[in-house]
């Protein structure tokens, strides 16, 4: 029986860039045949229970992902075992990650910022466009985008 590789994305409240990154993922390996699970979290739990933003929504929509379907919840710990990846959107999210993360598992590359897998954006924070203009939601998705797209790459040369 085959597993699927399993994902999980990482923001602070899992409104924004985390479920942009989950849906747009999750749409491209779809597209492309590749066999994931993929998760999103937030390190905080003030939105647990909610779906996106809706700016979120409407952005993703604008390009054919569909978010409607992706529900805020807090990081727990459990995901540090469940998961195969676990992308942080900006070096803070990955410096509370590696704090919050079992000591027996720190040592696995399983936490890593996921710009790092971006040629444009590399080791960027994804900004957080929560109390931007309505034109971060686009850099967010661009960002998105490009990184998910060469992370499949890597996962199909590897």
């Amino acid at each position: 029986m085959y597993i699927p590789m399993k994902i999980l994305f990482v923001c602070t409240g899992n409104i924004c860039r985390s479920p942009t990154a989950h849906g747009v993922l999750r749409d491209l390996a779809l597209k492309q045949g590749v066999n994931l699970e993929v998760d999103s979290a937030g390190l905080l739990d003030y939105h647990e229970g909610d779906n996106a933003d809706p700016r979120t929504i409407a952005a993703a929509a604008q390009r054919g992902y569909d978010l409607t379907d992706i529900i805020s919840r807090p990081v727990e710990r459990d995901d540090f075992y469940k998961f195969d990846y676990i992308f942080a959107m900006d070096t803070g999210h990955l410096k509370a990650l590696r704090e919050l993360c079992p000591p027996s598992l720190i040592e696995h590359k399983k936490i890593q910022l996921f710009m790092d897998y971006s040629q444009s954006y590399k080791s960027q924070s994804v900004p957080d466009p929560y109390y931007g203009r309505g034109d971060g939601f686009e850099l967010v998705l661009d960002m998105i985008e490009e990184a998910s797209l060469n992370f499949l790459k890597a996962l199909r040369s590897d």
